[in-house]
This record gives C-alpha cells, sequence and structure tokens, in this order.
C-alpha cells in the first residue's frame, strides 16, 4: 500500500517540478529521456527503502499483485530486500548510460 502511495506521490512531484528540454537530435533525446526516466525509479525506490527500514517492529507490509488492485500480506525484511535489490540494479544500469 505504502509503495502504490509513494509511486503516485512521487510521479505528482516529479510532474511539478518537470524541466523544459531541450531540442536535441532524436536518438539524444530519446536517451536522455531513458535517464531521467530511470532516475526518477531511482529516486522512488530510494524513498521505498527508506520508508520500510525506518518502519517499527508491528507494521505490516502489503505488496500489491501485478495488473490487479489486490494487496497480500508481506513480510517486512524480504521485501525491503528485494527492494535494495531493485535499487542496486537500477543504479548499476544508470551508471552504464
Amino acid at each position: 500500500m505504502w509503495k502504490c502511495f509513494l509511486k503516485t506521490f512521487l510521479k505528482f512531484c516529479c510532474k511539478m517540478s518537470s524541466r523544459n528540454s531541450q531540442r536535441t537530435e532524436p536518438g539524444a533525446q530519446e536517451e536522455r529521456t531513458h535517464k531521467e526516466e530511470l532516475n526518477e525509479k531511482i529516486k522512488e525506490q530510494k524513498i521505498l527503502v527508506d520508508e520500510l527500514s525506518n518502519l517499527k517492529k508491528n507494521r505490516r507490509v502489503y505488496t500489491q499483485q501485478p495488473n490487479s488492485n489486490i494487496f497480500f500480506l508481506a513480510d517486512k525484511k524480504e521485501t525491503l530486500s528485494s527492494c535494495k535489490k531493485d535499487l542496486d540494479i537500477m543504479r548499476k544500469e544508470y551508471q552504464d548510460i
């Protein structure tokens, strides 16, 4: 539930602070767009990891099933570790660009 809320909140914030893009070649523009999108996802993932790591021990964590609005109770430690792995993968991909 937090993940869904955080993603929605972050998308709203990113839209509000979006910059005007400069006109460049089409290939360079696509690469820049991909890099910006990846940067936004990294920011979202960082916030998600911070929120999960700062939860009290007795709090519950729910994960959303892909392509549905159904949430299931999940293990906090497993969710945190998978989010950290995803963040590491995103950072590596961002550095490769």
